[in-house]
């Protein structure tokens, strides 16, 4: 076994990437999968995605509180595996109803992985969670861009998919490996009591923390899921310029966690008022500028702003409950992808009678409550 805390922060980092990995490479391949099996239907396509997304959050919910009990190395091998074999079956299925079986394990494989990804560095980095969360979250964005940009190479050579499928499946492998020999550090200080989900609810903060990562997903979804969809139909690019544009949202995110990585004398709520007012800043010129470009730009900055707004959420809250273990990292991924789902659906509703624009704009109303509302608590409690 190797006993060494930065061997274990380099796989966890190597595993967030893993995560990318399981939820961006179907995307690419759904027109593909259409040709190959009978010309599949848009709901068909869509169930495709529902049922990665399920496995995600499957993962998430049910590793939580198990990872406190029996500690987290066996959930990080169970990950691996999962996502190894989904990545094999998705390159060997032969019929829609395997299709669909490869992307929930899939699915499943990347949720188990990051709900134990961030407990571990957050057990492991303790005197600067900010920094090493931020570190780790950046290669979730450096994954999903690498992922991308090997898939679309080979998509244009004409490489073909199974092949290109089956490959991807050696980087959960490799991190599967690493995680054997090394010693996992416990999620909670064997020597203090577990703060568990019963005494967090009874928490005046805890109940704040979550409702902040709400705002952050809400903030991060709200502009990136509406993105392409409104640099192609209001600003008026075309759909190369709107893919790019996602594209360069998801640079900045990373570029902004790797930089918050770095930022050793900043205090997490410090960061989060600077994040929030950045995004709200992005929102609003996104969608007041009267220049189409100045407007884009504006939109593909708000990743750059919300970037630090996840990772520094959990560190906060870790500080805050630093016996909270994987099941508080579980309720803050829970209330945070809450935020993620609300804030499109409600863009879409507003969208419908009031415009994109109008829509969007509102958006700054999640990072702007944020600020407001991290600013207040730091003034309130310290």
């Amino acid at each position: 076994m190797r006993n060494n805390p930065r061997f274990v922060l380099v796989l966890c980092n190597a595993g967030m990437a893993c995560v990318a990995l399981g939820a961006s490479l179907i995307p690419i391949y759904l027109t593909t999968f259409a040709e190959v099996f009978g010309g599949l239907g848009a709901g068909e396509l869509g169930r495709i995605a529902g049922l990665l997304f399920a496995g995600f959050i499957f993962g998430i919910a049910t590793t939580g509180p198990l990872a406190d009990r029996f500690g987290a190395k066996p959930f990080v091998l169970l990950g691996t595996v999962a996502s190894v074999a989904g990545l094999l079956l998705l390159a060997t299925t032969w019929n829609y109803t395997s299709l669909l079986v490869a992307a929930f394990v899939i699915g499943l494989g990347a949720g188990v992985i990051d709900m134990v990804m961030s407990p571990i560095v957050s057990a492991l980095a303790i005197d600067n969670r900010t920094a090493a969360l931020n570190r780790l979250h950046a290669f979730y964005c450096l994954g999903a861009i690498s992922t991308l940009a090997i898939a679309s190479i080979m998509l244009r050579v004409g490489a073909p998919w199974r092949w290109v499928v089956a490959a991807f499946a050696v980087v959960p492998a490799v991190v599967f490996l690493g995680f054997l020999i090394a010693v996992v550090p416990p999620l909670v200080h064997p020597e203090e009591k577990r703060t568990g989900l019963r005494q967090l609810v009874f928490q005046p903060q805890f109940h704040l923390a979550m409702v902040f990562i709400a705002l952050v997903g809400a903030t991060e979804e709200g502009m990136a899921q509406w993105l392409p969809a409104y640099a192609e139909q209001t600003l008026g690019f075309s759909k190369t310029t709107a893919a790019l544009a996602l594209t360069g949202f998801a640079l900045a995110m990373g570029t902004g966690r790797w930089l918050a990585a770095h930022l050793g004398t900043w205090s997490p709520q410090n960061l989060i008022v600077a994040g929030a007012l950045w995004s709200g800043t992005g929102f609003l010129v996104g969608t007041l500028a009267p220049v189409p470009t100045v407007a884009l730009a504006g939109c593909v900055l708000v990743g750059f702003g919300c970037s630090v707004l996840w990772p520094t959420s959990l560190a906060m809250a870790a500080d805050r409950f630093p016996q909270g273990g994987a099941t508080l990292f579980a309720a803050l991924a829970a209330a945070g992808n809450a935020g993620c789902l609300a804030a499109p659906l409600l863009c879409g509703y507003v969208a419908e009678y009031g415009g994109l624009r109008v829509a969007l704009g509102l958006g700054a109303t999640y990072p702007l409550l944020l600020a407001a509302g991290v600013f207040w608590q730091r003034k309130a409690v310290g």
